[in-house]
């Protein structure tokens, strides 16, 4: 009889193989917004397992959420990159939450603007991610915009919409205001009392972008700050809508890329990020109207250009409000709105 122990010993090994390539396949968790998934999948996430053989799951939700699992798990992480605004970020690292980058692991880092590298101190992130908040007014009712200050104006009373504090731009807003009024404190003090001045000139101090598309649409306002990844929505009204980058320049907003603390994925993190940061991804990002890109090699046609904060003029004219003002000031801010504006 055939001695079947050699083969029944080769067959064993390739069993033990099989299991143990199985068992090395890692799997990287990312926090994230849940805003256009579907095309981060497509065009970050599925092209990303393809290449480092390693699976990728996805939690979302807002900033406040994310950083307090950030906190819950800081004993034994399971998050390992997290993408936040950089003042959120810049919470997450004074709470020893995500660990300092190194970004000599990053090889497309001398590829994207100065404002993205290191945007929070310390070297706790990289910027993915810009958007300019711009004026837009309808052109068959209001002569044009050139300032900030033209909000103020007597024919757009009871026809203008300003985001509300809480929000992501509304500190972006107070910024342009205190700046357009010649406020000089870092309080925008100045900025938050003219704002209160025209508080009943406001049809509503909006939540979110979608609502300003049904003031539009609905003929309610004629005139509102917006976040230019939110443009090509608006023209969807079939209002006659035009893009003013006003005198004082525009608001601006970063989202960036951390490594959690601990994180037993960090390594993958690194290519992850790295990833994110090429031309290819923040180009078909970009095409597909997701982000607006930090890698300054893309190159975008004028139609998707128009949609993106992109060009030398839109580049030139960002205004970023410093994260740790926010954080400085932010309860301050709420504190104040719901005294003099939301009461």
């Amino acid at each position: 009889m055939k001695n079947t122990l050699p083969y029944l010993f080769a067959g064993g090994l390739a069993l033990l193989a099989a299991g143990s390539a199985q068992a090395e396949k890692r799997t990287l968790v990312i926090s994230a917004y849940p805003i256009a998934q579907p095309l981060f999948a497509k065009h970050v996430y599925e092209p990303f397992k393809a290449r480092c053989g390693c699976d990728i799951v996805v939690e979302t939700g807002n900033n406040a959420d994310r950083i307090a699992k950030l906190e819950a798990h800081r004993a034994s992480p399971v998050i390992d990159l997290v993408l936040l605004s950089d003042f959120g970020m810049l919470e997450a690292a004074n709470k020893g939450l995500v660990a300092p980058l190194d970004y000599a692991k990053l090889k497309n880092y001398g590829q994207i603007y100065n404002f993205a590298k290191n945007p929070i101190g310390g070297n706790f992130a990289v910027g993915y991610t810009i958007y300019s908040v711009g004026l837009v007014y309808r052109s068959d009712k209001v002569s044009g915009i050139k300032s900030w200050q033209d909000l103020w104006r007597s024919d757009l009373k009871g026809r203008i919409s300003l985001p509300d504090v809480s929000t992501t731009q509304g500190p972006l807003m107070l910024q342009m205001a205190d700046l357009a009024w010649g406020g000089k404190g870092d309080d925008y003090a100045t900025g938050m009392q003219k704002i209160a001045a025209i508080k009943n000139n406001v049809v509503t101090f909006s939540k979110n972008s979608a609502q300003l598309s049904s003031l539009f649409a609905q003929d309610e306002i004629w005139a509102a700050p917006v976040a230019r990844f939110t443009w090509s929505q608006l023209l969807k009204t079939g209002m006659p809508l035009k893009w003013a980058i006003p005198a004082e320049g525009q608001a601006a907003g970063m989202n960036v890329m951390g490594i959690v603390s601990q994180s037993k994925n960090a390594d993958l993190a690194y290519q992850l990020i790295d990833f994110w940061l090429s031309k290819e991804v923040q180009t078909a990002l970009a095409m597909d109207l997701v982000d607006s890109p930090v890698n300054q090699q893309v190159v975008l046609p004028k139609d998707k250009a128009e949609f993106n904060t992109y060009g030398a003029e839109q580049i030139r004219s960002l205004k970023f409000v410093k994260p740790e003002l926010i954080l400085k000031q932010r309860s301050n801010w709420i504190a104040q709105w719901n005294k003099a504006i939301s009461k």
